[in-house]
């Protein structure tokens, strides 16, 4: 990516992210919480558990993947990727050995060993500057589902037999997951029911909806609103929670068992978060991506953490 390309890809996140800013909430303090520093970094955005205590976490404008224990609440740089990446949204596969990580405005998506950090993939799914920024990733027992905030557009890629295939399909939605008037629009997403069907967190919209994966079409789940909502988790089968990153919270809900229904159980706050993105789950606790945007874009924050809070 060019110089004067990234500085106007930078501007438009920017302006997108000021626009989805608004007054901070006061926090309730939990004991628990700590912050692990992600040493050098740049900035934070997601975050994705690879087994045991074990968490990975990527520098947003450098592409670099942090590892780290909860347990031991150190980290230290893993993966130095190459120039021009950036690392959105991630989830690590173990069974695989695989890293899926979202490539923000470069409208790429990696793939990476999460054994020895080589380089495995790289998907263009949009070509700048196209609007595109490819921004969280869920797994499948099949292969990967991709997010564009830009476009209302699922990216797909198949692995088979632990490899990841050398191409992607594209997935057009319908309904309310193809709105694109927000600054931010699909964000988060999970899968359900064997990977028939996605939950994607509309930022926009501050909603969840439901997304066939064969056909594209979506239904808004009712009773579930979350504004500035960001990366989500599902847990169990229905209970799912929304990182809302301006609010500085995760909201916790219990889903109904056809998923176009929810109530809200929970949210959890910490006198550490500063703008949260995603999470992973490590049994009854979360490790938090703490992205800081609330300082600007680039953010100016000297330091960049993962925080690990109770659920």
């Amino acid at each position: 990516m060019s110089a004067s390309l990234r500085r106007s890809v930078l501007g438009v996140v920017l302006a997108a992210l000021l626009a989805m800013a608004w007054a901070m909430p006061p926090a309730t303090a939990h004991h628990a919480d700590r912050a692990i520093v992600l040493p050098g970094a740049t900035g934070t955005e997601g975050v994705a558990r690879l087994n045991g205590s074990t968490f990975l976490a990527g520098d947003l404008l450098t592409g670099d993947i942090f590892r780290g224990k909860i347990n031991e609440g150190v980290a230290a740089k893993f993966i130095d990727a190459p120039d021009g990446r950036f690392a959105a949204g991630m989830k690590a596969d173990s069974s695989d050995n695989l890293l899926f990580v979202s490539g923000g405005p470069t409208g790429q998506g990696y793939v990476y060993s999460t054994r020895t950090g080589a380089a495995v993939r790289s998907y263009q799914f949009q070509a700048p500057p196209t609007p595109t920024f490819i921004n969280d990733v869920a797994l499948t027992k099949d292969g990967a589902w991709f997010t564009d905030s830009a476009q209302a557009l699922l990216y797909f890629v198949p692995v088979v037999d632990g490899v990841p295939s050398s191409g992607f399909v594209t997935l057009r939605l319908s309904g309310p997951a193809a709105d694109l008037s927000g600054a931010f629009n699909n964000n988060g997403i999970e899968a359900v029911r064997g990977g028939a069907m996605l939950i994607v967190a509309h930022s926009g919209n501050g909603v969840l909806n439901l997304v066939d994966a064969a056909t594209g079409a979506s239904t808004t789940i009712a009773g579930v609103r979350v504004p500035n909502v960001d990366g989500i988790l599902i847990k169990g089968g229905r209970e799912l929670s929304a990182v809302q990153n301006a609010n500085n919270q995760i909201s916790v809900w219990k889903l109904t068992t056809d998923f176009l229904a929810g109530e809200q159980r929970k949210i959890i706050t910490s006198p550490l978060f500063q703008f949260p993105t995603t999470a992973a789950r490590f049994g009854g606790r979360l490790a938090v991506a703490n992205a800081k945007f609330d300082t600007g874009f680039p953010p100016s924050a000297r330091q960049f953490e993962v925080i690990v809070v109770r659920r």
